[in-house]
């Protein structure tokens, strides 16, 4: 039976839980990525077989209210943003948590200023050895209150199998990210690792592995996403890749592929297993479903998406990616970023600025066809609240509770 989690009512939904108990009900299995049509009239609302809120994320928030709840009077601090969700954070904060670190590792409270008896709660990203010991070293368990994210710390575990039998680690991340620091920090504590951010970046360590390219140039491509001394000619004799989580599975399984390559040409087909580990297995289940589901969602005809979720978010960005292919994209935090039909305020990660587009909406034009989708991040509340507010534009409208109504479905259906 699956884990229940203890969710504050302010992120419950009407909406989306309805539609997804209806799709968990009718396809258990999750065999069926066709999205679901919603269709309130002048607007059909394609919703993806997979979304919003993990396993990781639900976890996290579970242990870090209760962590609140059961310390009053405490002072409790967060390392930095537990999940990617501005929601999220700010509510956490309005309920008396700090926060010691901003996302790029920049001190708001120094460490040293905390007490034993101070509460310090670890955030879904999990958190670096060195930031470990700083803590314990001022009487705090780091992991007393610990809301990483399990499927982050089976990378770890693997990672430290494949270092302690001699392999080197590459991983796919972006190497200021919380979760590739702390990965990193993990894992160079057993192995040799460099930090590759893309294809591009896999196909340059590949050269350098291979000897195409000089060594002159690699402390400049590389120095500061590896661990001291890396050789690549050295250190690639024997590695597996792993991941940052939220990071594209395709990508990550497109990086595999091109170092496996590498390591044939090197060393020869027979002897690869002897070179290149099969890490396939640390991809989180969560990431390859909500990136399937979003995939899914590109055969369909849709005039526009919407993407809602943390402007720091890296699994929101990477479905805006993806969907953006395809249809005009908008990754907005919240329903008030939509301010009219005329004017919306969103984030382009490409040049990492908030945008305002014009006539994005257009009304006249309905009935009109809009998939949405969110974060791993993202509060299913906010989507309801968004698709509430389109509704509100458009002058022919079915009652939500009536388009709700062909969702009940008999949990024994």
């Amino acid at each position: 039976m699956a884990k229940k989690f203890d969710i504050p009512d302010i992120y419950h939904s009407r909406i989306i839980k309805k539609i997804k108990f209806a799709r968990q009900i009718t396809d258990p299995r999750k065999k069926d990525l066709a999205p679901v049509e919603v269709n309130f009239g002048d607007v059909t609302f394609l919703v993806p077989r997979h979304f919003g809120f993990c396993y990781g994320v639900e976890n996290a928030i579970d242990i870090a209210y209760r962590t609140v709840e059961e310390n009053p009077g405490k002072r409790i601090f967060l390392l930095s943003e537990m999940i990617h969700n501005p929601t999220v954070n700010q509510d956490l904060l309005n309920r008396g948590v700090q926060f010691l670190f901003d996302t790029d590792g920049t001190v708001r409270i120094p460490i040293d200023s905390l007490e034993s008896d101070d509460i310090v709660i670890v955030p879904a990203f999990g958190t670096t050895v060195e930031i470990q010991n700083q803590l314990a070293d001022r009487g705090i368990d780091p992991y007393q209150y610990n809301t990483t994210c399990p499927f982050v710390e089976k990378v770890w575990k693997r990672g430290k199998q494949l270092g302690n039998k001699g392999n080197t680690l590459v991983i796919h991340g972006k190497y200021q990210h919380e979760e590739t620091r702390a990965t990193f920090s993990h894992t160079a504590q057993h192995a040799p690792c460099i930090v590759v951010l893309n294809p591009k970046e896999a196909h340059l360590l590949a050269d350098y592995m291979l000897g195409k390219k000089s060594m002159d140039t690699f402390a400049d491509d590389f120095k500061h996403k590896c661990t001291p001394g890396f050789d690549p000619q050295n250190d690639l004799k024997k590695f597996g890749v792993i991941n940052q989580t939220t990071m594209l599975a395709t990508e990550t399984k497109e990086i595999m592929q091109i170092m496996r390559e590498a390591a044939i040409e090197k060393f020869g087909e027979a002897e690869i297993e002897q070179h290149f580990a099969d890490t396939s297995d640390t991809l989180c289940y969560a990431t390859n479903e909500n990136q399937s589901a979003t995939l899914s969602l590109l055969d369909c005809k849709a005039d526009l998406a919407l993407v809602v979720g943390g402007y720091n978010s890296s699994n929101t960005m990477h479905l805006v990616e993806l969907l953006e292919s395809k249809y005009p994209t908008y990754h907005i935090r919240d329903a008030a970023e939509m301010i009219t039909p005329s004017e919306i305020r969103h984030f382009n990660q490409w040049d990492k600025k908030i945008h305002t587009s014009e006539d994005w909406l257009t009304v006249a034009d309905a009935p009109l066809r809009i998939v949405i989708t969110s974060g791993a991040s993202c509060p299913d509340a906010l989507v309801d609240e968004v698709i509430l507010r389109v509704l509100d534009w458009f002058p022919n409208v079915r009652d939500v509770e009536e388009v709700l109504a062909e969702f009940d479905v008999p949990e024994n259906n």
